[in-house]
């Protein structure tokens, strides 16, 4: 068992909490107070948990990162990482595998398997560099490219981005590379800065939903760039309308809105789907905006193109936007609506969020959660709360398949709202169920 860290812990209890008179900081307060630490120092998002505090207070992690050290060096006043107990990892020496003339086998065993554990980070750092980029571009580099950024779009949609959110960086570095070093013949020039374009946008997507969002708005920034080399107005379009909804999300629609007018600068060179996405995005800015005849023409223009949608013509990049997309973001708006401005949205809201629900396949696991979460809400605060309750327990099913920050703050939002009926025991079973996988 690994050896606890009562300097940690002790520093904690001794912390009064910021809410509770006369009471110790609990670790979900702390949690939040190193994330608003690292966000007023280094304007960054972090997702630092309760879960992985009580790792760090039980021993099984003694050596957290940078940030997290620096940030509760200061909340805690404390000059030094040992007197908060950490302590850098440290090859552990081997032990002797020799018993009475022999070899113990199950020394032995648990001796190698551990050497594969032990290995230090700088031992394995080089992993992480550039690999050299082939001195010519050819057409099998940009289809390896296509076929990455295609696995990693489908990787974040099902389990959040927050997972292999560095396996993408080190990809697109490399693909950096190529577009800086690497020569490309003139008929390959449009397609391997598309290709690039559509990497860098598949990980400014997973860095938004880890909440890493200086990383995602350079990445956004660079697959704009990388679109409109291209003279590709159909990337344009979605990475535009991501960044659009990323600002939405951060509390600026008046800057999302901007973002959406100027995609749809030139809509006749867009297909069906991508002007109903981007009518989606337009509607949700209006709708927090609370501008109520924006939000709805924007809805109606929405369904209006994506009747029109016919998928052969679609990019890849386009192949989420299905019916269950369409009708889940066109909800998410009226959801807003609903709540800011007027309940008698709230109908049509939950129509179209039931019918993304049922829509959403198991590549999409991320976005019924989403939706479902939102049906929760809204019943929750306009029907039965029991009712609520029950599909709120579904959609956790969900979330709790899925890492993500966005999905954590919609599922705070609705404990929020379930507070108010905590006597009846299965929103009680609800708001229990959300404090466990908001910590996991």
């Amino acid at each position: 068992m690994p050896d606890r860290n009562d300097a940690l812990r002790g520093a904690r209890e001794r912390l009064p909490s910021p809410v509770a008179l006369g009471q110790p900081t609990s670790r979900q307060e702390l949690a939040e107070l190193v994330n608003a630490w690292i966000y007023r120092r280094y304007h960054r998002e972090t997702c630092l948990t309760a879960n992985y505090l009580g790792k760090l207070e039980r021993g099984l992690v003694r050596w957290p990162r940078s940030d997290y050290r620096e940030a509760l060096r200061a909340i805690f006043n404390v000059e030094t990482d040992v007197a908060l107990g950490f302590r850098r990892p440290t090859r552990a020496p081997a032990a002797s595998a020799v018993k009475e003339g022999g070899v113990n086998r199950k020394t032995f065993l648990r001796t190698a398997a551990g050497a594969a554990v032990t290995v230090s980070l700088t031992d394995i750092a080089h992993l992480g560099q550039v690999t050299e980029p082939p001195g010519r571009v050819r057409a099998a580099d940009i289809h390896e490219l296509r076929a990455l950024a295609g696995v990693f779009s489908t990787w974040d949609h099902t389990y959040g981005g927050s997972l292999v959110r560095e396996a993408v960086n080190a990809q697109l570095r490399h693909s950096v590379s190529l577009l800086q070093h690497a020569t490309c013949p003139r008929p390959l020039r449009d397609e391997l800065y598309t290709a690039v374009g559509w990497l860098a946008h598949s990980g400014a997507a997973m860095a938004f939903d880890a909440f890493a969002h200086d990383d995602a708005r350079k990445m956004f920034r660079f697959a704009l760039s990388c679109a409109e080399e291209a003279q590709n107005w159909h990337l344009r379009a979605k990475v535009l309308s991501l960044m659009a909804r990323q600002a939405i999300w951060c509390g600026d629609a008046d800057g999302g809105l901007t973002l959406v007018e100027l995609a749809l600068v030139r809509a006749d060179r867009l297909t069906p789907g991508e002007r109903a996405m981007l009518h989606t995005a337009r509607a949700r800015a209006m709708a927090k905006l609370g501008r109520v005849t924006e939000t709805l023409e924007s809805v109606s223009r929405a369904d209006d193109h994506f009747a029109r949608v016919r998928p052969r013509d679609e990019a890849p990049w386009m192949r989420y936007y299905d019916a269950a997309q369409h009708a889940g973001d066109t909800g998410h708006a009226l959801f807003d609506l609903a709540f800011r401005v007027d309940w008698r949205y709230a109908a049509d809201a939950a129509a179209r969020l039931e019918s993304a629900i049922g829509g959403h396949g198991a590549p999409y696991v991320r976005s019924r959660a989403f939706s479902g979460i939102k049906l929760a809400s809204l019943t929750m605060a306009t029907g039965d709360p029991e009712e609520a309750a029950g599909i709120g327990m579904r959609a956790l099913r969900d979330a709790g398949r899925i890492r993500s920050c966005r999905a954590r703050d919609d599922m705070r939002e609705l404990a929020a709202l379930a507070h108010l009926h905590e006597g009846r025991p299965p929103v009680a079973e609800l708001t229990g169920r959300i404090r466990t996988v908001v910590q996991a």
